[in-house]
This record gives structure tokens, C-alpha cells and sequence, in this order.
């Protein structure tokens, strides 16, 4: 099936842009820096790399890029990035565990402090109410009236 010179421009787009993450160490689980993992990461199929087919080129420059950084001995390995990856992401958890914790203290402590005033604002009123009882200047007001509702007849 041929595709149209805008679907061939979107599918190198892709390519090189999973060519970059290859080469920058973004490896999926299980991934190489290698044409299979290039081709499932861009979502096309394999067999456009090789022989006269429409992205051979790509392939070729990506070979060549690849030899480049192993030249440079900077070739991306799969479990090295992840293991970056994952190193990065447990500092960043931790992070936020430990800001998480922080926060429950400060919380907790705030929940006693507030716990602590009530409780000495409830013994106030109960000593003044007591007070209040041995002298004759303080009234008591009366006690509400409950009111029932009923039905209109």
C-alpha cells in the first residue's frame, strides 16, 4: 500500500524523534538502542529500514549516529539509562515523602495545639459557670422554648 508524501513526512518525524530518545537514553522496558526498538518506539513497521524501502536512509543515519557515540564511548545502554531513570525517580519520591511527612507533623501538631486550647477553654467556661452560681448579680436566662411544628389544618 503506498502512503502519501504527508504520511511519509509524519512517519519520519516520528522516527527521528524516537531516534533522539534512543540516543539520549530514553529506552522503553526491554529496549535496545537498535532498528527494532527504533521502529516500535516510531510505530512503523521494521522492514521500511532495509534494502530500497522508503526509510533506509533513516536507518542508515541512525546506524551511523549510534557508531558515533560508541566511538565516543558514550553509547547509550538500556539498563544504565534505567537504571539513571529509576535512581532519579527515587530521589524524587523520597522528596516528597519526606515533605509529605513534614506536613503530617506540622498537621498533627497543629490538631493538639488546637485540642490543648479548647480544652482550656471549656475548663474556663466550666469555672465561670460555677462562679457565676455563688453570686446573686449573674441571672440565668430561661431556657429556650422548643417550638413544634405542625401541620396547618
Amino acid at each position: 500500500m503506498r502512503i502519501s508524501a504527508v504520511q511519509r513526512t509524519e512517519n519520519e518525524n516520528r522516527i527521528r524523534a524516537a531516534m533522539d530518545r534512543l540516543l539520549r537514553g530514553e529506552m522503553p522496558p526491554g529496549g535496545k538502542c537498535d532498528i527494532k526498538t527504533l521502529a516500535s518506539e516510531a510505530a512503523v513497521d521494521r522492514t521500511a529500514f532495509y534494502g530500497a524501502r522508503p526509510y533506509a536512509h533513516l536507518r542508515a543515519e541512525f546506524e551511523r549516529r549510534v557508531q558515533a557515540l560508541q566511538d565516543a564511548g558514550e553509547i547509550p545502554k538500556p539498563r544504565e539509562a534505567q537504571i539513571a531513570r529509576l535512581k532519579t525517580e527515587i530521589t524524587k519520591l523520597r522528596e516528597r515523602l519526606n515533605q509529605s511527612e513534614q506536613t503530617v507533623d506540622e498537621l498533627a501538631d497543629f490538631r493538639d495545639q488546637a485540642l490543648a486550647r479548647l480544652a482550656a477553654q471549656h475548663e474556663e467556661i466550666v469555672w465561670l459557670r460555677e462562679a457565676a452560681l455563688g453570686t446573686s448579680r449573674v441571672s440565668r436566662l430561661p431556657a429556650p422554648r422548643t417550638t413544634v411544628i405542625g401541620t396547618c389544618s
